[in-house]
């Protein structure tokens, strides 16, 4: 009981801390609304000029520009008319380029930029880390917890891994437009995937980080889990991570309504913008990460589930060495999720794998490592050893 007492003491603390931290930074930062705008019912008259147009809807002259291809100040003065274009054609139109401007406006440049400067530095860093075999439990929560305070509370909800998804899926269900700056950040993200093994979830993400630190507390000093922890089948998982994902995505692009938005775990982060129904699925989720490893990751996570289909020609990842290897199943035991299970087995269907180094630091005879290359095929005596004690 009183080691219960404690963990949900350690609990709120963190939580506590994130929040109290975050509410701080997001002060300092002096943070930008970014919530998607509906399109605007503009009033557009075949006799009215395209400045008129602008002052009538109150447009700056940039948008009107690229709404109309216009090249020059004067061309400004054209009337309506002259152009071949419907009223319905124009209001789409200048509604795109609306919503791409809001979208740089709403955009603290200066801290996406150092942010993606700190990830690659963070993430390189933690790769030699791991390949070099000194992730251990000693300090494996120290790095969650420095990545937790960099990437969320420091420099707080956005960008983010899932945002690159869901915000490109609403903005395009909205005004059939993409923001070139969100796609060039999924797409670094998505290379950092294939470079190292979902790396940007692993130990980038700031939810995904906060999600295993919590989940790494539920520990005695013996290294056992305070409430039971519970490996649920990956094939349940992600077939609820697969649903979600259509059902979501189907929304966005036909309604334009971000079913994510009124749970979205990253407003963690910027706690103001958390209603009510965030603030309990929050506390729901990040209970449930006691006892189920990133269950958000896991059930929910739009990135998490594109992610895990690029990890699959990850060019480094876990790899195990069969001539060393001697089929205890110590790795299945401390790996958080069936991943090592799939691994270890050379299963067809690996489940998301985020590098944590469990299986690294339990192995009794060094035969895990984070390495590039072909993962081997098992000898048969190695299944028929795991098949018995599975």
């Amino acid at each position: 009981m009183k080691d219960k007492i404690l963990l949900s003491l350690k609990l709120l603390l963190v939580i506590l801390f994130v929040v109290v931290g975050s509410i701080i930074s997001v002060r300092l930062w002096s943070g930008k609304g970014e919530k998607l705008a509906k399109p605007a019912e503009l009033i557009i008259k075949s006799n009215m000029t395209i400045a008129e147009i602008g002052k009538a809807n109150d447009i700056e002259n940039i948008v009107l520009k690229k709404a109309f291809g216009l090249q020059t100040k004067e061309e400004l003065k054209r009337n309506f008319s002259e152009f071949s274009l419907t009223q319905e054609e124009a209001i789409s139109r200048i509604n795109k380029f609306m919503a791409l401007q809001a979208e740089d406006a709403s955009k603290n440049w200066m801290k996406i930029v150092i942010k993606f400067g700190l990830w690659v530095a963070f993430l390189i860093f933690m790769f030699v880390m791991v390949k070099k075999k000194k992730v251990k439990t000693t300090n494996r929560k120290w790095f969650y917890f420095i990545a937790v305070m960099i990437f969320g509370v420091i420099l707080s909800a956005d960008p983010s891994p899932m945002g690159t998804i869901k915000d490109n899926f609403t903005l395009f269900g909205a005004y059939h437009v993409l923001f070139p700056p969100r796609l060039v950040a999924l797409a670094l993200m998505l290379l950092m995937v294939i470079l190292a093994n979902k790396f940007i979830c692993s130990w980038g993400c700031q939810l995904g980080t906060l999600q295993d630190l919590i989940f790494r507390i539920n520990k005695d000093n013996k290294g056992k889990p305070v409430v039971p922890q519970i490996k649920i089948p990956f094939i349940i998982t992600n077939t609820i991570r697969i649903i979600f994902f259509i059902i979501f995505a189907a929304i966005a692009l036909i309604w334009a309504f971000d079913i994510i938005e009124p749970v979205d775990l990253f407003k963690i982060f910027k706690p103001a913008t958390l209603g009510i129904i965030g603030i309990i699925f929050a506390a729901i989720i990040f209970s449930l990460s006691l006892v189920v490893y990133r269950p958000w990751c896991h059930l929910f996570c739009p990135f998490g589930l594109i992610g895990w289909i690029a990890e699959k020609i990850s060019l480094n990842n876990i790899k195990v060495d069969y001539d060393k290897c001697i089929a205890c199943g110590t790795c299945i035991k401390k790996c958080p999720s069936t991943v090592m299970e799939a691994i270890i087995k050379h299963k067809k269907t690996i489940p998301d794998c985020f590098s944590c180094a469990s299986c690294i630091e339990s192995c009794p005879v060094d035969a895990i490592s984070f390495n590039s290359g072909k993962r081997a095929n098992p000898p048969k005596e190695i299944l028929e050893k795991l098949g018995e004690k599975g």
